[in-house]
């Protein structure tokens, strides 16, 4: 409750009735779905009875790995090979990629995909789209779109400012889309044969999953959403030794990613990636060096001027939707300087989602989680051979054989979508 009040800046949820009768409910105990709910999932990650808990696909995902005539396929996201292994007792923030992926296969996935290549693609569009409004100084400032409780907020909240938002599919929707067609075309599936299970950090994946349209040609981008939690019961179920398994890699071609997809489940990783992307777009030029530091780090909001040629480019990172409540309102009363803007719903990022394993008030005090996970993260980044989006070989070649160039027709009709405004949801 107090982290959805007083964190979040949401109050979807609170104290209703008097005496007795008292307790803890939505505003006149509606659904979620009928309040200002975003689904960001920060209050089952901060509720002291364990009272709270996402919405279990784990019986969907079982019935489809047991069909003969169902394709399915898993894809994991940036942040769940840096938790995933907390929940077999492993230490806080280790890289279990290898074994993720092993344990996937065990349980029947008949591909295994990485979500980071649907986050290469997401930098693709987004960064085009950002050079283009750029140099038309289009609803600046651009903000990204990859955060379904992000977006959702601004739809409830802040309806006007929607134009500014990019038009980009998050990573995991794009991802799905690109496997239902480009991948179906290329190894004779039926597409409505493929189901997708995208294992996110996050709870407002599941709602955003089931938007109206994320769908081309009425076959859904996605078909199921489990979180790191879900993944780890059936784990767990399937009676496997996690700790014990052999490191395997994820199946090509769909399982070459950059290490700027890497980044994206920090804070300030999606504006990073971004700008490694958009500082050669508009420049042509090799860019040296590819740390932003200046976004990087713990603090609410962070602000930089980036030097992108001849032009500087005013940026800013918010995490957590208190923070982003004050950048909306910058933008709503015509006061934010900045061109690009990065949200996060949930406070330090994906790896922070309301899906990640959850900690004791012990550890939290103790331990930075935070921190640790982030390490492991820009880790990852570091070590990667390849560490801009634009420069994944899988992507070059979708794209010249299959998409065309980013942000134009095809790109569109698989990779970007719209938003509707909920102005009844206002406080």
């Amino acid at each position: 409750m107090a982290t959805c009040k007083n964190v979040q800046n949401i109050g979807a949820i609170d104290c209703i009735g008097r005496g007795f009768e008292s307790c803890i409910s939505t505003t006149y105990d509606h659904s979620l779905n009928d309040v200002n709910c975003t689904f960001c999932g920060q209050c089952i990650e901060s509720c002291p009875t364990g009272a709270l808990h996402e919405k279990e696909n784990i019986n969907d995902v079982w019935a489809k790995l047991k069909d003969p005539d169902t394709f399915v396929v898993a894809q994991t996201a940036p942040s769940i090979r840096v938790a995933l292994g907390e929940e077999f007792g492993m230490e806080i923030g280790t890289n279990v990629t290898g074994k993720m992926v092993s344990a996937l296969k065990a349980l029947g996935f008949d591909k295994v995909f990485d979500t980071n290549t649907g986050a290469d693609f997401t930098i693709m569009e987004e960064a085009t789209e950002f050079v283009k409004r750029f140099k038309g100084n289009d609803n600046l400032p651009m903000t990204t779109s990859c955060c379904p409780g992000w977006v959702r907020f601004a739809e409830m909240e802040y309806p006007e400012n929607l134009p500014h938002l990019s038009s980009c599919k998050s990573p995991h929707q794009m991802f799905g889309a690109v496997i239902k067609s480009y991948y179906a075309e290329k190894n004779n599936i039926d597409p409505s044969k493929i189901y997708v299970v995208s294992v996110m950090p996050c709870i407002a994946k599941k709602y955003e999953s089931q938007r109206e349209e994320m769908q081309v040609d009425g076959i859904r981008d996605v078909d199921s959403v489990i979180t790191t939690r879900e993944l780890a019961r059936m784990i767990k179920q399937a009676n496997i030794e996690f700790d014990k398994l052999e490191d395997e890699v994820f199946d090509n071609p769909m399982g070459e990613a950059s290490g700027a997809g890497a980044i994206f489940g920090v804070t300030g990783g999606v504006m990073e990636a971004a700008l490694r992307t958009a500082y050669e777009l508009m420049t042509g030029e090799e860019l040296q060096k590819l740390e932003f530091e200046d976004v990087r780090g713990a603090k609410g909001i962070k602000k930089a001027t980036i030097q992108i040629g001849d032009k500087e480019v005013k940026v800013a990172v918010a995490h957590g939707l208190g923070n982003a409540r004050k950048i909306m309102e910058e933008i709503k009363n015509g006061t934010a300087d900045y061109s690009f803007v990065e949200i996060m719903a949930c406070p330090g990022g994906c790896i922070m989602g309301g899906g990640q394993p959850i900690k004791n008030a012990k550890t939290r005090m103790t331990v930075d989680v935070r921190a640790k996970r982030a390490a492991s993260m820009y880790s990852i980044d570091e070590r990667s051979t390849i560490r801009k989006s634009h420069e994944n070989p899988i992507l070059k070649k979708i794209y010249k054989d299959y998409i065309g160039k980013p942000g134009e027709h095809r790109a569109h009709e698989l990779l970007h979508t719209y938003y509707t405004p909920m102005k009844e949801y206002r406080i």
